[in-house]
């Protein structure tokens, strides 16, 4: 896969910029409502995807070979999808053929997030959610 396939498989959702806590005890994942300071709230969708490495330090690069690091991503994820042997869902862009199918899906965090800029690091846990499977 060229690394433009690998990019298209990207759905635009969101979900992997939302910050998460992990327990050290137990290894589990939580995700909070809390998003990169570059998630557009109410597209949720980076405001500048291209340049989001280079703007975000600890910004996380998905990478093809190292699927331990998929733990992490929600099972929507296209990348966690693929590497689990299952199928795109049919709201996938790639599938769907249309990128409105993510928000129609419920997939999108487009208005249910809140910036990283208006929560204190320490209070993290106050906003865990649960609609997100991993």
């Amino acid at each position: 896969m060229t690394s433009r396939e690998w990019e298209l498989l990207c759905d635009g959702c969101g979900r992997c910029c939302l910050h998460k806590l992990e327990d050290i005890d137990t290894g589990l994942v939580f995700y909070t409502r809390v998003a990169c300071e570059l998630l557009d709230e109410e597209t949720g969708r980076c405001r500048d995807y291209e340049n989001r490495w280079s703007r975000v330090r600890d910004c996380l690069r998905i990478d093809p070979m190292d699927t331990a690091q998929y733990k992490w991503l929600p099972l929507t994820c296209a990348y966690r999808t693929l590497a689990e042997g299952r199928p795109l869902e049919w709201w996938h862009p790639l599938v769907s053929g249309k990128s409105s199918t993510v928000s129609e899906a419920g997939i999108s965090v487009a208005g249910r997030t809140i910036s990283e800029k208006s929560v204190a690091p320490d209070d993290l846990e106050d906003h865990i959610i649960t609609w997100i499977e991993f």
